[in-house]
Parts: C-alpha cells; structure tokens; sequence
C-alpha cells in the first residue's frame, strides 16, 4: 500500500537525518514519504495492517495448538514475519487469560468455617434470650453470614434450640493446638511476648521462631472476613509474576538435557515461551467454557466438566512430549527418556514454587 504513496523531493530522512536515495532510509528504515496523510490513506493502511496481524494471529493459533512443536521450528528457522513474535504472543495470552480469570464470576457455595459457626451461634443465643420474649408469637430471624435463618417461635421450641446451641458449643475443638504444636500463637505480638519471658535454654531456635512467626502471620490474615477473597484476588495478581520468573528455570533444564553446540539457551527460550502460551490459552479457554457451563442446571455436568479437565492435564502432558520429540528432532527412545525426566523435574519444581507462591501471597497480601 505503501508503494501508492509519492516520494518526497527533498532526499534527507525526516527521522535520521540520513541522505535517502531511494524510498527507504538505509539508516533507520523509513520511508521516505509525505509525514501528512489523508484519511483515506490512514483507512487503507490501518485495515492493510490489521488483516495481516489477523492472518499472522490466527496461523500461529493453529500452529500453537494442533502442530505442537511446528511454530518453534518455523520461528527459528526464520520465518518470523508470518506468525506473532513469542513474547509478544506470550503477553497477549498471559493478559486476556489473567483478565477472564479476574472477570469470572464464582459460582461455588460459601461454607462456614467451625470458627465461623459458633461466632453464629453465639450471636443466635444473645439475641433469642434478650432481643424476644421466649413466648413470642412471632418467629425470629437471625442473620448468620449472608442468609436469615428462621428461630421457633414457641417457648418449649426456643429452650430445646438452645440447648441444640449448647452442645455445639461445647463440643471439643478439633482445631485447637495443644502447646507443642506448630502454630500455636495467634499473632506475632503474642509470640513476642511469649518468647521474651522465657529462659535463654527455653526459647524457640531460629528455624522453629521463624515457622511460628510465619504461622502466626497467616493466623493474623485468617481472622478478617475476608480474607478469602483477597487471597483469591492477590493469589491470581501473583500468577503472571511467578510464571515469567519460572520460564527461565524452565529453560534452563531444556539446556541442560540437550547439546550446547547445537542448541543456544535462546532456542530453548522460544520453545519455553510457545509452551506456557500454549497452556496458559487452553486454560483460558477451558475456564470460559467451564463458566458457561455452570449456568446448566444438569446433573451430569459437573461430571464432564471433571472429565474435560483431566483431558485438559492429559493434553498437557501428550503436547509436551509431543512438541519436545518434533523440535529436537531426537530418536523416539531418547526423546521420551528426556522428556519424562524433564516433566517430572518440573512437576516437582513447580510444587514447590505454588507452596513459594502460596506464603508469599498471605505474607504481602493487603
């Protein structure tokens, strides 16, 4: 489209300052054409532009998900104006599944916690012996959490509900650490405390003060109300932070199982690269189609939602083998030999790097 376009008369790039003997800078690249344009010619240029990022975007979606392996080997063989650049493919899947994520509506049901209850159920005492009359004529509703639950209304009936209420109350705390157990102090202040009146020879050591120091952070957050919710929301803020710092690790393991001659640490970031989007859009997908799947009031969905997640994890897991054999072009025996190393080496690295994750989340989350 560019081509429509007449050359300037005057030879100086008006970027570089570069003397332009034909359409194109060969100092920086420019075109050398009039810096006004007509709304025509930005129309024609814009739609030019966009088609072929559509084309270039939608060819390396199919290559990314049916041709596992392919995109990588095309990349890297240097046809890299047809399909979108890695990072770039990366950052636009890593935003738009991150965005659904935040977007998503939860449909799960809200269940009290043993804590939470007997909060409740005090509150349901109080309130049926000094709020009514124990021979009212009308039934009392008490809000527990975000329902109205409906109290009897006759006295025999409010005398045997709090008894009911009574029983729960006593019964033992299943919860509650006796004093040699791990997260015993309920915060900081009281570990503090606790430890600055104790002997030199009775105090914690320093592993044991730092778990209970951390426990009782995470006992701190636990008490708010909503705590699952900000978990939740800083939990999934964290998630792009925690893969761009595992990717490399990722990587590294691929050259460490393959030839340093043949193959560059960057080869191996590409293909890392292509992997995680490869994840990261079919989880997008898998969790859109989840979503809209609650809204069916059947009894077997849930079942084949179940289903479809384990054929999600078994994908998973048949891409990356079948990716890693394409690309490195390897015999099939010591293809899956690396691969099954490879993908149970980060298995287990990714554990605990979720378990970092996790304590990092309750420890800063705001």
């Amino acid at each position: 489209m560019s081509g429509h376009s007449p050359i300037r008369q005057d030879k100086t790039c008006l970027n570089c300052r570069h003397v332009v003997e034909r359409r194109y800078c060969p100092n920086c690249g420019q075109e050398n054409t009039d810096s006004r344009k007509t709304f025509h010619h930005l129309f024609i240029h814009f739609f030019e532009d966009l088609t072929h990022y559509e084309n270039a975007f939608w060819k390396t979606i199919r290559h990314l998900l049916f041709k596992p392996g392919r995109l990588t080997q095309e990349y890297l063989s240097g046809k890299r104006l047809s399909y979108l650049a890695p990072v770039r493919l990366y950052i636009f899947i890593s935003f738009v599944t991150f965005f659904i994520i935040s977007m998503l509506p939860s449909h799960g049901e809200d269940q009290e916690s043993e804590y939470g209850e007997k909060a409740g159920l005090v509150k349901v005492k109080r309130e049926l012996k000094f709020d009514k009359p124990a021979d009212s004529t009308t039934a009392l509703l008490v809000k527990r959490g975000d329902s109205l639950i409906q109290i009897p209304k006759t006295a025999a009936e409010v005398q045997s509900y709090l008894h009911d209420l009574d029983s729960i109350e006593k019964k033992p705390d299943t919860n509650k650490r006796s004093s040699g157990n791990l997260g015993k102090y309920k915060t900081v202040r009281e570990l503090d405390s606790v430890q600055n009146r104790l002997a030199p020879s009775e105090k914690l050591s320093k592993m044991r003060y730092g778990v209970e120091k951390f426990l009782a952070k995470v006992h701190e957050k636990t008490d708010e109300e909503d705590f699952e919710q900000k978990f939740t929301e800083s939990f999934i803020h964290n998630i792009p932070k925690a893969l761009f710092l595992y990717m490399p690790i990722f990587a590294f393991w691929l050259w460490v199982f393959h030839g340093k001659k043949r193959w560059y640490y960057f080869d191996h970031g590409i293909f890392t690269l292509h992997y995680f989007s490869f994840m990261l859009l079919t989880l997008c997908t898998m969790l859109v189609f989840t979503a809209l799947m609650d809204w069916i009031a059947i009894d077997f969905i849930t079942d084949f939602i179940n289903l479809l997640w384990i054929v999600l994890c078994g994908w998973w897991f048949f891409y990356f083998f079948r990716s890693h054999s394409r690309f490195y072009g390897e015999t099939k025996t010591i293809s899956r030999l690396k691969s099954i190393a490879l993908y149970f080496i980060n298995m287990w690295l990714i554990t605990f790097f979720t378990m970092g994750l996790l304590a990092y989340t309750i420890l800063y989350m705001h």
